[in-house]
């Protein structure tokens, strides 16, 4: 193919190498080496642990990449042997150690010996366990605390706010029926947080306390050794075959498909000016105008954005910041004179104080801020006709534990990111895991209150625990990036479609994905960080047609989906004017094989033979063929198809 990307690109939008996973074996059981780490620690094919990793952070919970020298391997029948050295940091600052990894048939023991080479200051230095969720969530463990006291508890159902475990040893639970699995951590004291969320598939055990002083300084020459120990008891299950295909059974109705929606902030209303004619293709159904006065936006932002939104067809939401707390009513005030100036044109209005969009740990004293119920009085005041949203610009986690007044608000809401804690292929995915129980959670926060998410992304627009979102000169995977390269791959279109369904699935009011333009946009424009491929032949990214599908979904009756591997295919379904329709994605990097309910009859799918196409042409989803095989669909690395029955 003549120009054509490599692969890398057209997958993950980057020519960063995926990295590789070898996997350890002692006996039943296995585990995926990584960087340095373990993931996916399995017992006859049963996940007990999902990861145990050794993190070094910076100042504001960014995490340093290891340099890893001397590593040696060592596999036989009764088990393997993993010992390297690593040093981390920057140019300010550097932390050396020592890993020692030993797996048997019934355990492993990871060890680490480091020690600061310069006064080293971090937020976190030590390991980190991971728990899984699937099979977890709600059920028992045993807590074995610092003092050697040993009670009975129980991993969270809906998601825990601050943290559910604390002064931590050892946790036994049960991975599956006649399987236990005990983790002994020791060199410090740890503490659980529910990673769910920050969209993250996970418990996580760590250290050191929240509650003591943070960032902490590592003196120089200062030494640090810690171990996590496994051990496992009983036997697992027969193991299910993995060669069956994928199912998917059609259920009952399941009221309507949400709104589907993109973000937009005022730094991209230039660039989506220009391109507006061919976003207008998409025809989201509200587009989110974000408004921030500590950055000089002012009514002219306002009247620009509304204009953009509607030349997209889609109704205008207003996401605005109030800057003051002892001016905020009058601030407020301002800002609805400012709006009914352009004839009051957004339909939703949503507000968050200065100080939210900032993290407050466990622990710590919430900021000033305006007084939530007062707030929102004060708005509906100031925007008569329009709907009063809040909740959270940023994490669903600050919504967690910071809840609004619901009885003030006509919808609530809170965005997510997929790259806090990891920027790896996998851990994005993996996340997908985590947002049945962030809706069920948001759920029970909201009350009858109808809910929205958005605008989310793989990358984050705003970072509530540093100073801002890592930028990504190198175009790299990489955790807190604003702009991540899988947003211009196909990874990013099937990172969405199964964002969607999640939510859709929950009775979400409105979705809302990214953004027109930028580093969470939907075509190319000239940036200054690389765009491979994109900077010379210009385009659609993969998402771009994957949202188009879902705005048309928007509205349209929904038909519930049972999939048989959740974490491996996603898909959303609605009976529409024209018929019954779904749209699926493949999650992972290995080839699906999907077996379709009777009566497929047309068939689109874009996967990475059909990139540079998909680049060009704005309405490729709209041309389906015959299935070669109705009862049976493959779908290779990451891709999106459209099914209609």
């Amino acid at each position: 193919m003549t120009n054509a990307p490599s692969e890398t690109i057209r997958l993950y939008g980057t020519e960063e190498p995926s990295a590789s996973t070898p996997l350890l074996r002692a006996g039943p059981l296995t585990a995926e080496f990584d960087a340095g780490n373990l993931r996916h620690i399995r017992f006859g094919g049963v996940e007990i642990i999902r990861a145990v990793s050794f993190i070094v952070r910076d100042k504001d919970w960014g995490t340093y990449n290891p340099v890893i020298t001397d590593l040696e391997v060592e596999q036989d029948d009764a088990g393997f042997r993993v010992t390297y050295d690593a040093v981390t940091g920057d140019e300010a600052q550097r932390f050396r150690y020592r890993a020692t990894i030993e797996g048997t048939p019934r355990g492993v023991v990871f060890r680490a010996e480091g020690e600061a080479l310069t006064d080293f200051l971090t937020n976190r230095t030590g390991f980190v366990v991971l728990h899984p969720i699937d099979g977890v969530a709600g059920e028992p463990v045993e807590i074995e605390h610092v003092d050697g006291r040993i009670v009975d508890g129980r991993f969270p159902a809906l998601i825990d706010p601050v943290q559910p475990m604390l002064d931590l040893r050892a946790l036994t639970h049960r991975a599956a029926p006649g399987l236990r699995v005990t983790c002994r951590m020791e060199g410090d004291t740890f503490e659980m947080e529910d990673q769910r969320n920050w969209a993250d598939a996970s418990y996580k055990t760590y250290v050191r306390p929240l509650a003591l002083p943070w960032p902490y300084t590592l003196a120089a020459d200062m030494r640090l050794e810690q171990s996590v120990t496994l051990t496992v008891a009983g036997s697992a299950p027969a193991a299910a075959s993995e060669a069956a295909a994928v199912s998917l059974e059609f259920g009952e109705s399941a009221g309507r498909a949400p709104a589907l929606g993109l973000g937009i902030d005022p730094d991209e209303l230039a660039a989506t000016r220009q391109m507006a004619a061919t976003l207008a293709a998409i025809r989201p159904r509200h587009l989110i105008c974000h408004y921030d006065p500590r950055r000089g936006h002012a009514r002219e932002t306002l009247q620009e954005a509304a204009r953009l939104a509607a030349s997209l067809g889609a109704r205008p939401w207003l996401e605005a910041v109030v800057a003051g707390v002892e001016g905020f009513a009058q601030e407020i005030a301002e800002l609805g004179a400012a709006v009914a100036a352009i004839g009051s044109p957004f339909d939703v209005i949503l507000l968050s104080p200065a100080p939210d969009l900032r993290c407050t740990l466990p622990g710590s004293d919430w900021p000033p801020a305006p007084p939530a119920a007062e707030l929102l009085r004060t708005a509906r005041k100031s925007f008569p006709g329009a709907r009063i949203g809040g909740g959270m610009f940023s994490f669903f986690t600050e919504l967690n534990r910071k809840r609004p007044p619901t009885g003030e608000l006509d919808l609530v809401g809170f965005s997510t990111v997929a790259t806090v804690h990891a920027g790896d292929d996998r851990s994005v995915m993996e996340g997908l895991e985590a947002l049945p129980a962030i809706a069920a959670s948001a759920r029970a926060i909201a009350g009858d209150r109808p809910l929205s998410v958005g605008p989310s992304a793989i990358g984050l627009r705003m970072n509530p625990y540093g100073a801002a979102p890592m930028e990504n000169p190198r175009n790299i995977r990489q955790a807190m990036n604003r702009n991540d390269p899988r947003q211009r791959g196909l990874l990013g279109a099937a990172w969405a479609l199964g964002y969607y369904a999640h939510f859709a699935r929950a009775g979400f009011e409105a979705v809302a994905l990214g953004s027109t333009t930028g580093p969470f946009g939907l075509v190319h424009t000239p940036r200054s960080w690389p765009q491979p491929w994109y900077d010379e032949h210009g385009g659609l990214f993969p998402a771009f047609h994957t949202l188009r599908g879902l705005a048309r979904l928007s509205g349209e009756s929904l038909v519930a989906l049972e999939i048989s591997h959740p974490s491996a295919v996603q898909g959303v379904c609605v009976d529409g004017a024209p018929g019954r329709e779904a749209w699926l994605a493949n999650l992972t990097p290995e080839r699906q094989r999907v077996a379709l309910p009777k009566g497929a009859q047309g068939v689109f799918v874009l996967d990475a033979s059909r990139f540079v196409e998909a680049a060009a042409s704005q309405d490729l989803a709209d041309h389906l063929a015959p299935p070669a095989d109705p009862s049976l669909l493959a779908l290779d690395a990451f891709a999106v198809a459209r099914v209609r029955f």
